[in-house]
């Protein structure tokens, strides 16, 4: 039987009437029309699903909707810009070629982002650790390594933390 749980995604509120058993994936995708959130392997094993719930990066097909209630959920579509322009680490990623046909992107961008949101400084490990539970099978790792390297030190730059990613 559904049941009916509020969700706050990117700032926005809805009431959802939702099945205990359904994901958030589901939830994002098919009642809320947020299909940036990809629906590929459905196992937990490509991170192609990754949203940031509460500041952390977890994968929306292993999260049931009804456990995000009363949470803060962030999905690609709400990381842009106020004015609508790319977030930095969404324009790192275009500048530096770790895009290719960008099934993986939004998965990857949302674990970078709540990477950079935890550790505004991280290292090469760090972020090789971030991202080892996502997969792109078009580019593999090392432009999206320095992409996200990138993006940190505009970040930082933006912000006056002044320390540069190592």
């Amino acid at each position: 039987m559904k049941q009916i749980i509020s969700l706050n995604v990117n700032n926005d509120i809805y009431q959802i009437a939702a099945y205990p058993s359904q994901t958030l994936l589901d939830v994002l995708r098919d009642d809320l029309g947020l299909t940036g959130t990809k629906r590929s392997c459905g196992t937990g094993t490509c991170g192609m699903c990754t949203v940031i719930l509460d500041k952390k990066a977890v994968l929306a097909c292993l999260t049931l909707a009804v456990e995000c209630e009363g949470k803060s959920i962030t999905t690609i579509e709400g990381i842009s810009n106020p004015d609508g322009t790319l977030h930095p680490i969404q324009k790192s990623f275009v500048e530096n070629g770790a895009v290719q046909c960008g099934f993986c992107s939004p998965g990857i961008i949302m674990t970078a982002k709540a990477l950079i949101d935890k550790n505004p400084n991280p290292k090469e490990e760090d972020i090789k650790e971030a991202l080892a539970g996502t997969i792109c099978r078009c580019t593999g790792h090392f432009k999206t390594i320095e992409a996200v390297q990138k993006a940190a030190e505009h970040i930082n730059k933006e912000s006056g933390n002044g320390s540069k990613a190592e």
